[in-house]
């Protein structure tokens, strides 16, 4: 069974798809000082899900200009979304088979960073990348509307059908109804 923790991942990932539905590439590469665009944010969490995913747990970098272009600090770009699109759903898919196998013992360990000891757990790594989906998520909807979109995706989306509260031996939790 997946681990409810990678079930709250997909569920960030598919709100901040959902929210960029109906974005166009030149819409996507428009910047509002000091944000970056939209198209930059995808790369950036492509950037991030290879670094953490991939290439810390030792299957090295896919598309190492996403490494080089979208990390933390690189300068700000305005690529295509459709290219950005791409390299996050290449990145995403070769992500997913070890993610599928994540225990709490492997949260539990200590993460590393490009191939030293991190200081946390890789538990921590996962609660980070989902937080930052969420921030990116919002950033993105600030963006949009800042282009004039309207009928923006309400956040949070469908939770208690697609990643419900549940335990680990999948219990799941229930609102009283």
């Amino acid at each position: 069974m997946i681990h409810p923790l990678v079930d709250q991942l997909r569920f960030a990932r598919s709100e901040f798809q959902r929210g960029l539905a109906g974005v166009t590439d030149e819409e996507a590469s428009r910047r509002f000082l000091p944000m970056n665009c939209i198209a930059w944010n995808v790369g950036h969490l492509a950037w991030q899900e290879q670094s953490y995913w991939l290439r810390d747990q030792g299957e090295g970098l896919l598309l190492p200009e996403i490494n080089r272009d979208f990390i933390y600090g690189a300068p700000a770009s305005t690529p295509a979304l459709s290219e950005m699109q791409e390299a996050w759903q290449v990145i995403t898919a070769a992500a997913d088979p070890w993610l599928e196998v994540v225990t709490t013992e492997t949260l539990l360990t200590e993460a590393t960073r490009d191939g030293r000891p991190a200081g946390f757990a890789v538990g921590s790594r996962l609660l980070r990348t989902i937080y930052h989906y969420w921030y990116h998520t919002g950033e993105n909807a600030a963006i949009r509307q800042m282009l004039g979109h309207t009928d923006l995706p309400n956040f949070v989306g469908e939770i208690e059908d697609e990643a419900p509260y549940r335990t680990e031996d999948g219990r799941v939790g229930r609102e009283g109804r």
